[in-house]
């Protein structure tokens, strides 16, 4: 993997690296299941502040696509269409709770559908 970032973009660079270590995984570069480089060579390679990187890392955690273990490091947890259908899981959860619904009412309404 090599990606340098775009200092110039509007986009943060974390987003930009977040999204240079997606596009990683998405062309095969790691799949499930696979270590990632440690944050500071990661840095290194983008060109960019560990910091920064650990940043974009714990995105994509969120997205799912990551997993992170004490004593494993991190790796690879899932795709990028993993990620992008729990982004919409999320999304739904928020709104339901936002209507007043729990989780287990959501489940409910998930398990009756079809």
């Amino acid at each position: 993997m090599e990606y340098r970032l775009d200092r110039s973009s509007p986009m943060p660079l974390h987003e930009q690296a977040a999204a240079a270590i997606r596009r990683a995984i998405a062309d095969g570069e790691a799949g499930p299941g696979e270590r990632l480089p440690l944050a500071k060579d990661l840095a290194a390679i983008m060109g960019i502040n560990k910091n920064t990187v650990i940043r974009a890392l714990h995105l994509l955690r969120d997205e799912g696509l990551l997993e992170f273990r004490r004593g494993h490091g991190i790796t690879v947890a899932g795709t990028p269409e993993k990620g992008a259908l729990l982004a919409q899981v999320r999304d739904l959860v928020r709104d339901a709770r936002r209507k007043g619904y729990k989780k287990s009412e959501l489940i409910a309404m998930i398990e009756a559908i079809p």
